[in-house]
C-alpha cells in the first residue's frame, strides 16, 4: 500500500497541477459566457415560434441534449475544421485545440440554457409584459426591466445545476489533447507510474469548488427570494 500511495507524492504534485487549473477555469468561462448569451437569445427566438426556423432550432437543441458531451466534443474537434475549410477558412486544423473545446462547450451550454431560460420566461405571467408595454415601455425595455429579472429568478436553480455540471464536464477536454488539470494529472501518472496521488488531488479540488459554487448559488437564491 505504501508503494501505491504516498502523501509525499500527493503534496509534491499540487504545485505541478494547480497552474493547469486555469485552463479548466477558462473553459468554464467561455462555455458559460457564450452559453448564457446564446441560450437567452435562442430562448427568446423559440418563444416567437417562427415557422421557418423553429424546426432547425428544435433539432439543434434535441441533438445537444440527446447526445453525450464527449461525442459532441469529438464531432466539433474533428468536424469543425472541415466545415471552416469548406466555407473558405483554411488552416483551421492548426488552430489551438482549446478553440474547439471552447466551441463545443459553448454550443452545448447554449442548447441546455436555452431550455432553462425558455421555461423561465414562460413562467413569467404574460400580463406583466403587456402591462409594461401599455405604460409606454418598448418591447426590449419590457423584457429587460420586467420579464428578464423575474425569469432569472425562476431559472437560477436550473442554471446553478447546469453550471456545476459544466464545471465537471471540463474534465473531458484532456481526451482531445488539451492539457488542463486532468490532462496534467494523466501526464504525471504516465511518466511516474503513480497516478493515484494526482487524481486524488484533482477529485478533492473539484469537490471543494463544487461545494463553494453550490453555497454561492444558494446564497444568491436566498437574496433573490428576499428581493422578490
Amino acid at each position: 500500500m505504501e508503494d501505491l500511495f504516498r502523501w509525499e507524492r500527493f503534496f509534491a504534485d499540487i504545485p505541478i497541477l494547480l497552474p493547469y487549473f486555469l485552463v479548466t477555469l477558462k473553459i468554464v468561462f467561455w462555455g458559460i459566457g457564450a452559453g448564457l448569451a446564446g441560450g437567452i437569445a435562442l430562448a427568446c427566438l423559440r418563444l416567437r415560434r417562427l415557422p421557418w426556423i423553429e424546426p432547425v432550432l428544435h433539432l439543434y437543441v434535441s441533438f445537444m441534449r440527446g447526445t453525450p458531451m464527449l461525442v459532441q466534443l469529438l464531432i466539433v474537434f474533428y468536424g469543425l475544421p472541415l466545415v471552416l475549410a469548406a466555407i473558405g477558412i483554411p488552416g483551421a486544423v492548426r488552430w489551438d485545440k482549446l478553440a474547439f473545446v471552447y466551441a463545443a462547450f459553448a454550443l452545448n451550454e447554449t442548447a441546455f440554457l436555452s431550455e432553462i431560460f425558455r421555461a423561465a420566461l414562460l413562467g413569467v405571467p404574460h400580463g406583466q409584459y403587456e402591462a409594461a408595454v401599455s405604460v409606454g415601455l418598448t418591447r426590449w425595455q419590457a423584457y429587460r426591466r420586467i420579464v428578464l429579472p423575474q425569469a432569472w429568478r425562476i431559472a437560477l436553480p436550473g442554471f446553478s445545476t447546469d453550471f456545476i455540471a459544466l464545471f465537471h464536464g471540463t474534465s473531458l477536454a484532456f481526451l482531445v489533447g488539451v492539457v488542463d488539470i486532468m490532462g496534467r494529472a494523466q501526464v504525471i501518472g504516465v511518466s511516474t507510474h503513480h497516478a493515484l496521488e494526482g487524481y486524488l488531488f484533482v477529485a478533492l479540488l473539484f469537490i471543494a469548488c463544487s461545494l463553494a459554487l453550490r453555497a454561492g448559488f444558494n446564497y444568491l437564491d436566498r437574496r433573490l427570494a428576499h428581493d422578490f
